[in-house]
This record gives C-alpha cells, structure tokens and sequence, in this order.
C-alpha cells in the first residue's frame, strides 16, 4: 500500500516520517515548493539524529529515506495512493476543498488530521462520506504513541478497521472516539491549556511554575504552557475559537492574553516567543 500525506507542515512531515520508518512508499505533497524542501532537509535531519542515537542504522535510515517522494501537485500524487493522510492547516473551508479535491482521485481511504474540527462537517462536500474518517497524531508524530481514530456517522466499518490496522503499523496505540466537539485529546488538552493561561493572566503563578505543577505534580511530560508555545498559540485560538462556538462547555471560554499574545505575533517556538523564549526550536 502506497501512502500520501497532504501538507508538509510541521505535523505533516513528522507524519510522513512515521509512514516511511514503518516501511511504507510515501508521497509528501505540498503546493509551496519552499516548504517541501524545508520537510525534505528536517526528515533527512532527523533520521540522521536516530542513527546517531543507535536507534536504527545508517541503511535503515537511507531506506526509509528512499520510500519518500516529494510532491506539488495533490491530484496527480494521490492518483498512485489508497490511503490519504490530509494534515493542512486547522480551518474548515481549507479543509473541505482539499478533501474534495482529494476524493476525485478515488482514494479507498481519505484519514483527515483534524484535532477539532467535525468528521461529519468535514464530509459535508464529498459524495461518498464513508471513506472519510479522523486520524489524529500528535506532535511530534514521529514520538508521540497516541493516534486519536474519529469516527463519523457515516465512516463505513471497513474504513474504521483499515484505519486502526494502520495506527498498529505505525506502532502507535489508537483510541477510537465518536465525532463530537474536540473528541477526546483535544476537549481535554485544550480546557487545560486555557485554564493555564487564565492562571497567567490572574497572575496566580508563573508560567514555569504553573507547568511544574503539572510536570512534577502530575507527571505530564510538558506543562500545558510549554505545550501551547510547541504547537503554537495561533494554532490553540484557533482551536479553542472552534471549540467555544459549540457551547459544550464555559472552560473554552478564551482568555484575553491569549487574543493579546496572538495580536502581537508571540506565536510560541515558531517565532522565538510565547510564554517562553525560544531558539532554534529550544526553549530557552
């Protein structure tokens, strides 16, 4: 079987990492010429950390590396695929147009990388929608175990078990969850982070100590302030905006600093500050 991953962002490269290092042919497409040979460089970057680390050797790194191939078109890239992997950026619009465009090359299975947005509001515009399915990693996807599997209401059963056949390839550990504002990860992920800022915004605690607490305290890997700087505090509006319009819950109420931080440009890692200062992808 023969993969593409739409959208060579940060999420998008990492994802097409994990298919080639499970030993999957894998086109990596993206309409920005600039950003494919950005994903190019960082994927040959990393495979050569894990060879440096004796995570695997240097020809399993250039084999995996050879099972890559870059494109600027969708529709006569994913024409060679079965399985779509969609990771452009969290908008809806966006999202739909990509997902059309996709489905006219026949794909067997179209995964979409959303961590938000409606299975079934996505699938609005396909003519079959039972080929559309969620399929949502985490940064960075290369590392991250956990592989959210939405399902819509009219994802078929076939798609469903495809789908988590191929998290179990990725040596990921798939959760299945039923399509509803924010699914699992995200309500949970995102109601924290808000409330993190809030503690920020009141002035409760810094934002190391407030990460502490959750570090230490809870053994989370990364506090939910560092976390919003990683993926970026445009990204967590965005998200949270979504989340808030669905009126599930006042915890996405969207604090004032974060609107502020965004209006400013302090975007988190990917322009050196956010609740941190960062260089070269490093908090400081």
């Amino acid at each position: 079987m023969k993969l593409a991953v739409i959208g060579s962002g940060i999420m998008g490269r990492g994802i097409a990492q994990v298919c080639i290092t499970s030993g999957y042919e894998t086109i990596l497409v993206d309409i920005d010429d600039d950003a494919l040979d950005k994903a190019r460089t960082e994927i040959e970057q990393r495979l050569h950390r894990e060879v440096e680390k004796q995570r695997m050797s240097q020809n399993e790194a250039a084999s995996a590396f050879e099972l890559l191939e870059f494109s600027s078109s969708i529709t006569s890239a994913v024409w060679e695929t079965s399985f779509v992997i969609e990771c452009v950026p969290e908008n809806l619009e966006l999202k739909q147009s990509i997902l059309s465009m996709i489905e006219k090359t026949k794909p067997q299975i179209i995964a979409t990388n959303t961590s938000s947005i409606s299975i079934d509001r996505l699938s609005e515009g396909l003519e079959d929608p039972s080929v559309l399915i969620g399929m949502h990693f985490f940064n960075p996807a290369p590392v991250m175990k956990l592989v959210e599997i939405v399902i819509g209401t009219r994802t078929s059963d076939d798609v469903i078990e495809k789908t988590q056949q191929l998290a179990l390839q990725f040596k990921k550990e798939p959760i299945m969850v039923k399509d509803f504002p924010g699914f699992a990860s995200s309500r949970l992920g995102v109601s924290l982070g808000l409330e993190a800022i809030r503690m920020v915004e009141q002035g409760v605690a810094t934002p190391s100590d407030i990460d502490k607490a959750m570090t230490f305290g809870y053994r989370h890997p990364m506090g939910p302030l560092e976390l919003t700087d990683y993926i970026g505090l445009d990204t967590r509006l965005k998200i949270a905006e979504y989340l808030n319009s669905t009126g599930i819950s006042p915890s996405f109420d969207i604090p004032d600093l974060l609107k502020e931080m965004v209006n400013e440009g302090k975007l988190g890692r990917k322009t050196g500050e956010g609740f941190y200062k960062w260089e070269g992808g490093k908090r400081q």
